[in-house]
């Protein structure tokens, strides 16, 4: 296949977890309350099974883009290098921006150039930019986009266990009084299971300013992010840095699927896992549309964690797709 660059990536998997509590909703006096989700199959039944948000994984995915972009000396906005979700503030634009006779797309446009964050995971800014007058709600799209995690219906639950804090000579000291004393009981969720996960990136978006579509950084300082985020994106595998990881590091034991890549602006498909007919589907629907654009996506299975790291290994070593 001859080809132009990667314009989009999806990725359609199943993510064994087992003993994590990554996400959850809150505690109800000693107890913490685990995410669940109410999803339908194919067939209309419904079932109630354990879920991690998209949200957590952009978090994480975030976290792993800052780390990588501080140590390869990719540009990041104050806010965005020491992980503050709010992105880039309207001062730190000010300069570029905050002029007069500006507007939203020079808003975007200096947003793109100063955060490699700023430019995957996407902001809006709320405040007016300086003087300039129309820069008041500025946004920008993400350029990843994640899923919800969702347990695989009779392949996923959810049980709660109890801990409680040792403290010597507990029985002298007395317990319930308000005070962080005494020898307190505690439940923690722990879920298990196969999760359906989908995930997509927007290659071609990469350094784009979406009001004007131009690109507001060089090709090269794209290459750099595109790299960058596949890393990211291995490293939510590798490291989940999601809730209660520091007594519940969950324990991966597979993870395999289908990576989706296009080669033109046709979007890589996605095909979630709840389908038990996913991987044929995506084979199909591929097929379907390199009928229409001839050799436009391309279809890559990994079986499991090592081989998912090798896609995305020889995923790095090609070009982002720029548009005309």
């Amino acid at each position: 296949m001859d080809s132009k660059g990667i314009a989009s990536i999806s990725i359609s998997g199943e993510l064994t977890l087992n003993m994590q509590s990554l996400n959850n909703e809150g505690g109800e006096g000693n107890q913490i309350m685990t995410r669940q989700v109410t999803i339908f199959d194919k067939n209309g039944t419904d079932y109630t099974v354990p879920g991690i948000s998209g949200d957590m994984f952009k978090h994480i995915h975030a976290e792993h883009l800052a780390n990588y972009c501080q140590e390869h000396g990719i540009l990041l906005s104050n806010y965005s290098s020491v992980l503050n979700p709010n992105r880039i503030s309207a001062n730190e634009l000010a300069l570029d921006a905050g002029k007069e006779e500006q507007g939203q797309c020079d808003v975007v446009n200096a947003a793109i150039r100063h955060c490699a964050v700023c430019d995957t995971h996407g902001f809006l800014i709320t405040s007016k930019v300086g003087e300039n007058p129309g820069s008041s709600n500025t946004p920008r799209k993400s350029v990843i986009d994640f899923g919800w995690l969702v347990g695989i219906p009779s392949k996923s639950n959810t049980e709660s266990y109890i801990h409680s804090k040792l403290v010597p000579d507990a029985g002298t000291i007395e317990s319930g009084s308000g005070a962080n004393e005494g020898q307190n009981l505690f439940h923690r969720p722990a879920n298990y299971g196969t999760y359906a996960f989908v995930c997509n990136i927007e290659v071609y978006r990469i350094g784009l300013n979406d009001i004007n579509r131009k690109y507001a950084i060089p090709d090269n300082e794209r290459l750099e992010r595109y790299k960058a985020i596949l890393v990211a994106l291995l490293s939510c595998f590798l490291f989940p840095k999601g809730a209660m990881i520091s007594s519940q590091f969950p324990h991966i034991t597979d993870f395999k699927g289908e990576l989706a890549i296009s080669h033109d602006l046709i979007p890589a498909p996605t095909m979630s896992a709840l389908n038990p007919d996913y991987k044929r589907q995506l084979e199909k629907i591929s097929e379907a549309i390199n009928g229409i654009e001839n050799d436009a996506i391309e279809i890559r299975h990994f079986d499991d964690l090592a081989s998912f790291s090798n896609e995305i290994k020889e995923l790095e070593e090609e070009t982002p797709y720029r548009i005309r």
